[in-house]
């Protein structure tokens, strides 16, 4: 289906979140290191409840290991900086969906990566950003809507 990236997160309760967005989703949640809390943190066994085993979680050191493994065609990477919005995408499957650290967002060197399409949710002015598993489940079910919600 669809992949999720979350480049070094830091609050264990939105990936907690996350968890259960992919496991209802059928999406691959993959978590990028330095991580600021640990997958075994109770804040996010809480907020995951009792998803974590239905989720596809994968925890890499880097980002080269997470291309390595997933070799995608297409990135959409989520900023608010971005000119294009996310529901102009007809995303396919096996897109990578990334958002950054909920504190500062993705780092230019990503944004401005050649394999990387910028990508908003547009919200309204003065505000600076979204919740990250917030975000993530808007991407999500979008790509999966524009997919008849398929199942994986």
């Amino acid at each position: 289906m669809f992949h999720v990236v979350f480049y070094h997160p830091e609050i264990p309760g939105n990936t907690g979140n996350a968890i259960r967005m992919a496991a209802g989703s059928g999406t691959a949640l993959h978590l990028v290191e330095p991580l600021g809390f640990s997958v075994d943190d109770a804040k996010l066994r809480r907020a995951g409840l009792d998803y974590h085993d239905r989720a596809a979680l994968h925890v890499h050191p880097d980002l080269d290991d997470v291309w390595a493994a997933l070799r995608p065609q297409r990135v959409y990477a989520f900023t608010s900086a971005a000119e294009r919005s996310y529901e102009t995408v007809a995303y396919q499957p096996g897109d990578v969906l990334m958002f950054g650290p909920e504190s500062v967002g993705l780092p230019s060197e990503i944004l401005s990566a050649d394999y990387v399409v910028p990508v908003r949710i547009p919200m309204l002015p003065g505000n600076r950003s979204l919740n990250l598993a917030n975000s993530a489940a808007i991407a999500v079910y979008e790509a999966w809507r524009q997919q008849g919600f398929a199942m994986p």
